[in-house]
């Protein structure tokens, strides 16, 4: 073409602004199109395995990013009752797969990309209306009537996609049968142990599973917070949101008879929020003409590996390989991350769907392997070796 291609990214979450570093940093004109009328990222806590830390220390975001997050080094699980260790995985994820696996806020990775980007090219308040191929690249319309043109828009705008209903039709989303609840203290409000094993949720990665739920927690923005996650199982659920209003009250009424220490760190919570849970079936395609899909737009799924974000920031780099490979032809480069891309995406979501009805099970059986999840590089397109460090 001659000269830089112009993107368009519709959505400024996290897969929309990773994507957007990546693709700068190759000397591509990117402009990202977020509906919200302000910049910020909703949500608590994130974990990010060795397989998102990768492409992160490829940016150039490795000494910032362990500035603020906290290294998981094992895995607890303990008994819902009496808090007993039921099941310890020691990590060793540098070892294993060549890079950290780390907890942190959403926020503070979502600051620092914005920062690298530029907040002159991220544009707010834009929701899609119309998204389209042209004679020449793609245009998005919005409604207040703005129309822009690029050579390529990606629609990375989250599990409820307008960019995908657009191009695919709107998806119908099942209700898991699980709601969860979220929130944050300070770290010193957190109990110091937990169980006869002396397990500390300030310093430690641990969860407690039993009947109807499972909770976890971990220490985040270097260990200064407590994040803490709640799932249950219930028939009925409204809603798809990360922000319903609900009261701890509701949260320990749900967890009654557990484990008696959990029901009082329970009792340090201020505000809490609660979600239904959703899942959705794997779409056969994810591109058309110049115009792609990425991250949740692509691919939601369901929460029990912890993948969802990590996935997202392997689709974004690796979109940017291939259209910097791709040369005059965006639409092929498109096409040639998809094949690279869709189907590692939905093994994961679907290994996540069936992660999510082991848990249900009574004893739910161990967790199924995520080593082969860990050792991929989407840096390279393929799996990291010690040979390869």
């Amino acid at each position: 073409m001659g000269r830089a291609l112009k993107i368009a990214t519709v959505g400024g979450g996290i897969g929309g602004l990773t994507a957007a570093c990546a693709l700068r940093e190759r000397g591509f004109e990117v402009d990202v199109y977020e509906r919200s009328a302000e910049l910020k990222e909703v949500g608590a806590g994130l974990q990010l395995g060795p397989n998102a830390v990768r492409v992160l220390t490829a940016l150039g975001f490795r000494d910032k990013l362990f500035s603020f997050s906290y290294d998981a080094r094992e895995f607890i699980s303990l008994n819902w009752n009496d808090g007993a260790i039921r099941a310890r995985e020691i990590l060793g994820a540098e070892q294993k797969f060549g890079a950290r696996y780390v907890m942190a806020h959403r926020a503070d990775l979502y600051s620092l990309m914005v920062d690298r980007v530029s907040q002159s090219h991220v544009h707010l308040g834009k929701v899609a209306k119309e998204v389209f191929n042209t004679a020449g690249g793609a245009a998005v319309r919005f409604e207040s009537g703005e129309e822009i043109e690029a050579d390529v828009v990606i629609g990375s705008d989250g599990i409820r996609s307008k960019v995908r209903e657009l191009l695919f039709g709107a998806d119908r989303p099942r209700y898991t049968g699980q709601i969860g609840w979220r929130g944050m203290i300070p770290i010193e409000e957190a109990p110091e142990f937990f169980g006869p094993d002396k397990i500390s949720p300030r310093t430690q990665y641990c969860g407690f599973l039993g009947p109807k739920g499972h909770v976890i927690m971990y220490p985040i923005r270097a260990g200064k917070v407590l994040n803490f996650f709640a799932g249950y199982f219930m028939d009925q659920w409204g809603e798809e949101s990360w922000t319903v209003p609900s009261s701890v009250q509701e949260m320990k009424d749900a967890f009654a008879g557990w484990n008696p220490e959990l029901l009082a760190l329970m009792d340090r919570f201020d505000t809490v929020f609660k979600w239904g849970l959703y899942d959705r079936d794997p779409i056969e395609t994810w591109t058309q003409g110049r115009i792609a899909l990425l991250g949740d737009a692509a691919h939601p799924m369901m929460p029990t590996l912890a993948q969802g974000a990590a996935i997202c920031i392997e689709d974004a780099y690796a979109l940017a390989r291939h259209l910097a490979a791709g040369g005059d032809d965006p639409a092929a480069a498109l096409r040639a991350y998809e094949g690279e891309r869709r189907p590692r995406a939905n093994r994961v979501v679907l290994q996540a769907r069936q992660q999510y009805l082991n848990n249900k099970m009574t004893p739910s059986p161990p967790p199924i392997s995520r080593e082969w999840i860990f050792v991929h590089d989407a840096t390279t397109g393929r799996d990291w070796t010690p040979a390869a460090a």
